[in-house]
């Protein structure tokens, strides 16, 4: 079952670069007592991914943060080594947070994995993105395709907070 708006998000843990190297990020140390956006999509360097989705955030990365967002991080089911090389390329550093994902664990334990096989892909994340405060999801929008960057844009999501 999808998490949706009310529910807590599960616990779990994600993989970051830090300057010595992959590090675990819980999810109590992303979410606990912050006002934090998630957005994920399917894969990094892909073209919606990179033409749309991240740099809408990156580009309004000052903005969110002045309408109270602690963090601003970007989930997908991707290695730790590609989504730094992702956020370097993309102008990201010190503006969202890069969440690897790798075996897809915390993407299924929020119900919005996608089977992208088809397209020789595997499993991966829908497009999507929510707010969380203090752990609990207060606004959730998933796209209708996997192609499109609509209702989980920066812009959607700002208008939300």
């Amino acid at each position: 079952m999808a998490i949706k708006v009310g529910d807590r998000v599960p616990a779990g843990r994600f993989t970051v670069m830090k300057p010595e190297g992959p590090a675990a990020l819980t999810t109590d140390e992303l979410f606990k007592g912050k006002k934090v956006i998630v957005f994920s999509l399917p894969g990094a360097f892909t073209p919606t991914c990179s033409k749309q989705h991240l740099p809408g955030f990156v580009q309004q990365a000052d903005a969110i943060r002045k309408k109270g967002i602690n963090t601003i991080a970007c989930l997908s089911v991707n290695d730790v080594f590609v989504m730094d090389a992702w956020g370097k390329a993309s102008g990201a550093e010190g503006k969202v947070v890069m969440l690897a994902d790798g075996n897809a664990e915390y993407t299924r334990a929020l119900g919005l994995e996608l089977d992208a096989s088809g397209f020789g892909m595997g499993i991966r994340g829908q497009r999507f993105a929510m707010v969380i405060d203090d752990g609990k999801v207060t606004a959730l929008e998933v796209e209708p395709s996997a192609g499109g960057c609509t209702v989980s844009s920066a812009a959607v999501i700002m208008g939300k907070l």
